[in-house]
């Protein structure tokens, strides 16, 4: 993607009134957040160790920030990408029944993304795991998880409307479930980032199913580490996926918009098939993978929302500069403030 200067842009805050809007969004909606999926909020870590596993692989080609610790030998520590498989670990830890979960703040420096309207090397996001039974990996229980999350973002929209009521909310009502086999027929031919624009334009929000097996093209709609989500069993629908992606219809870029990937995680049985996929067995020796294959953690569900992302989309701005402090090549940052788009 690169740089979208929307026509005509206009703040609709100043970024005196940006700063106290953010700080609402984020009180309101973690709180709602944490009530909608019975989550506690816990401490989370910026950094792991080196070759435990724990680190969120991503696409598997992102290079993490990492360090030699002094104190343990020259040891190499990771900044994290995500929490995603630290969080399951954490639930065995702190023995969370099923039904019940935990959240936490992640910040993130991903040194790799191309920076432009929605990617920062900044990451900060709201990081939520649920411990499940085993019965519940099934697509109906994914589905009734973002419905409940979906509506505590309109809630969160609903709010910012009453604080300052020339923010008129875009949200539809309810939120449309679809495969990315089902958009790849639709759509056949486009680029999957045009698939899910045509989609959510359509609809105004969207889940979209499956991220991360191939497609009947014999290509994955998007990549996902073989570690984490579900995407290779039996939805019950005759496609394979348990996770997806959260996408609405931006108005003010003319895109779509991506505000949460989640998902039921990984069974035992699930990693196995996964790291054969994607031809890296060998991640089945690392200390996490150990124990999931050896059923020490427990099944469970969860993601990652963004927290600059929605703020950014509920308070209509243009760039994610404009509700997060980080960096940016000078070109881009001379094209926004030409048009009016203001980086922190």
């Amino acid at each position: 993607m690169s740089l979208i200067i929307p026509k005509n842009y206009k703040q609709k805050l100043l970024p005196e009134t940006t700063e106290l809007a953010i700080k609402m969004i984020k009180h309101n909606f973690q709180k709602k957040l944490a009530e909608a999926l019975n989550l506690r909020r816990v401490t989370a870590p910026l950094f792991v160790l080196a070759g435990t596993g724990l680190n969120d692989d991503l696409n598997g080609v992102e290079r993490p920030v990492s360090f030699p610790v002094k104190a343990l030998g020259d040891r190499r520590a990771e900044v994290v990408h995500s929490l995603a498989k630290w969080k399951r670990a954490k639930l065995e830890a702190y023995q969370i029944d099923p039904g019940y979960g935990l959240y936490t703040d992640m910040n993130a420096i991903r040194a790799d993304e191309e920076l432009d309207n929605l990617h920062s090397l900044y990451v900060d996001q709201w990081d939520w795991e649920k411990t499940i039974n085993e019965s519940d990996r099934n697509l109906e229980y994914l589905k009734s998880t973002v419905r409940k999350i979906y509506q505590a973002i309109r809630e969160t929209e609903k709010k910012v409307y009453e604080t300052f009521p020339h923010i008129t909310p875009r949200l539809p009502e309810d939120i449309t479930f679809i495969h990315s086999e089902d958009l790849l027929r639709e759509y056949p031919g486009m680029m999957p980032t045009e698939r899910e624009s045509k989609a959510a334009e359509k609809y105004g929000a969207i889940f979209l199913i499956g991220i991360g097996a191939d497609l009947s093209n014999g290509e994955p709609h998007d990549g996902r580490a073989p570690d984490y989500d579900d995407w290779i069993s039996d939805n019950g629908e005759g496609y394979r996926g348990l996770n997806g992606d959260i996408i609405v219809w931006d108005s003010v870029l003319g895109r779509s918009f991506e505000i949460s990937s989640m998902g039921i995680r990984v069974s035992p049985e699930s990693l196995k098939r996964q790291l054969e996929v994607r031809g890296c067995p060998e991640r089945a020796g690392l200390n996490f993978h150990k124990r999931l294959l050896a059923g020490e953690l427990p099944y469970s569900i969860g993601g990652g929302i963004g927290q600059s992302r929605l703020c950014m989309y509920l308070l209509q701005k243009a760039h994610i500069g404009e509700v997060q402090a980080s960096i940016w090549p000078d070109e881009q940052i001379e094209k926004c403030r030409e048009a009016g788009i203001m980086l922190m």
